[in-house]
């Protein structure tokens, strides 16, 4: 008998009876943190015909199509446009889902020298300016969380900048600033925690199209962990060069006619599209005792992996299945109270009638039973993000829930006749359409990598928090600040 045995031997039984309880709290506490609800306490945007949220909305609300031409500034639609997807060094598509002036950055508002500016990916440049954006909507001064507990969590994938300065350059030119403005993905989250002095974890993730709704998961895993007190999480992508979209029309993934027509029967692949989004992420509890304004609650997510299918990107309905399941588990939330999901769906043939039954098995097996589930794709109005398309899907449903309104569904006339749409209580909104629900609405978004990582978050609209017992006024003071006289008289 080991010695710690034969101390438990000796003890009397109310003893024991007090160490059983003793762990049975410890249990407790532990299995509370794993499945402890993290809340949304700000965001914030750039994407295809918004700028912010609010702006982001409003497309969403009216049913806005942000896909435009490819312009001559990034390259020329009619030198490398072919209908034939076989043709070489063409690409079968002139659109995709871009931002303008992605070019144009405040280096010194950032401390960053015009030197170094140069070198700095544009990607580094959103995710500065998003998450100096997201902060300040969350009430928190960028500027004052200096060696706060804060993590930082990007998804981030291409990486065409470096190509782009490395095209016919001559390497005498290169500097010292070259390696982490764009050659590696490390500094994307990195540089956000250098520029405002944050100390939790910073971690740059690629996992293809799901990174930034990973991103999402993993700061969920830190906060639950106490890693960190507060995180931000999401992703970006920036479309600079024509090489991997001519890649991906070899692959047949590029829409004919540029647009994603995610569910319909026409759905024949996606168009590109770039951006950024980053959340503001606590748990709950300390959102609530710290008076932050919730946009809504992550109440579980899972990641897992497609394994070996029918091919490296093809997708795998039973791994889908299973990390549906695995977010409603840990969510510790009944599938039949999800009542709207913002699905991956990109458009593809093969991609969406296996999504649409992965989400019915796990949702509704028994057919509707009086009850509908609202599917839709952020894709259908901006294109596919890839590295920033979870958070997109994330941002929409946070905003949906918030105006408890699902806004339309684009590009959807004939239903995809391989999806069998009588087995399922799915519905596709083609209307902005009101939210209705019994209880408090919960949601989801689904993201899929095409190396085969998939996520599921599982959201459920913020719950009410009674008004704090601030003082009426009939005046206030509104206080503006800027770096200089001009960009203050701007700003004003």
């Amino acid at each position: 008998m080991s010695g710690s045995s034969e101390r438990i031997a000796r003890l009397s039984p109310a003893r024991l009876a007090l160490l059983a309880l003793e762990l049975q709290e410890k249990v407790d506490r532990f299995e509370a943190r794993r499945h402890e609800p993290i809340a949304v306490i700000g965001m914030g945007c750039r994407f295809p015909g918004a700028g912010d949220p609010d702006a982001f909305w409003q497309l969403l609300h009216d049913g806005v199509d942000a896909i435009a031409e490819i312009p001559p500034a990034r390259w020329s639609a009619d030198a490398f446009y072919d209908p034939n997807p076989e043709a070489p060094g063409k690409m079968a598509t002139r659109w995709a889902g871009l931002l303008p002036e992605i070019d144009r950055f405040d280096a010194s508002f950032f401390g960053i020298s015009p030197r170094e500016a140069v070198s700095l990916d544009p990607q580094q440049r959103l995710l500065l300016e998003v998450a100096w954006e997201a902060f300040e909507d969350a009430g928190c001064a960028p500027d004052q969380l200096d060696q706060s507990a804060t993590g930082v969590f990007v998804g981030v994938g291409t990486s065409d900048y470096a190509h782009l300065l490395t095209r016919g350059s001559d390497l005498n030119a290169i500097d010292g600033y070259r390696a982490t403005g764009c050659v590696s993905h490390s500094p994307a989250s990195g540089r956000i925690a250098y520029v405002l002095g944050l100390r939790g974890p910073a971690i740059s993730i690629d996992t293809a199209c799901s990174s930034s709704l990973v991103a999402v998961h993993l700061a969920c895993q830190s906060l639950r962990s106490e890693e960190c007190r507060m995180a931000i999480a999401g992703g970006v992508n920036a479309i600079l060069l024509p090489e991997l979209t001519i890649s991906l029309s070899k692959s047949g993934m590029m829409a004919g006619n540029g647009r994603c027509k995610t569910f319909d029967a026409a759905a024949d692949g996606f168009v590109r599209g770039e951006g950024c989004g980053l959340i503001v992420l606590k748990r709950l509890a300390d959102a609530l005792e710290d008076g932050d304004r919730l946009l809504g609650v992550i109440r579980g997510s899972a990641v897992n992996q497609d394994g070996r299918s029918h091919g490296l990107t093809a997708p795998n309905g039973p791994a889908q299945e299973a990390v549906i399941r695995a977010a409603l588990d840990r969510a510790g939330i009944a599938p039949e109270r999800v009542t709207c999901v913002e699905t991956h769906g990109t458009g593809t043939p093969l991609g969406d009638p296996i999504e649409v039954q992965a989400l019915g098995d796990v949702l509704c097996p028994g057919g509707s039973n009086g009850r509908r589930v609202h599917i839709g794709s952020v894709k259908t109005n901006i294109g596919h993000l890839e590295a920033a398309a979870g958070v997109a899907g994330l941002i929409k449903l946070l905003l949906a829930l918030q105006h408890r309104t699902i806004p339309p569904h684009l590009h959807f006339s004939k239903p995809n006749p391989h999806i069998p749409w009588d087995r399922y209580a799915f519905d596709v909104p083609t209307t902005a359409t009101p939210w209705a629900s019994d209880g408090s609405r919960v949601g989801a978004v689904s993201s899929f990598g095409f190396s085969g990582t998939n996520a599921h978050v599982v959201v459920e609209e913020a719950p009410a928090v009674a008004a704090g017992g601030a003082a009426e006024r009939s005046r206030a003071v509104l206080t503006l600040s800027a770096k200089s006289g001009e960009a203050l008289a701007t700003l004003a």
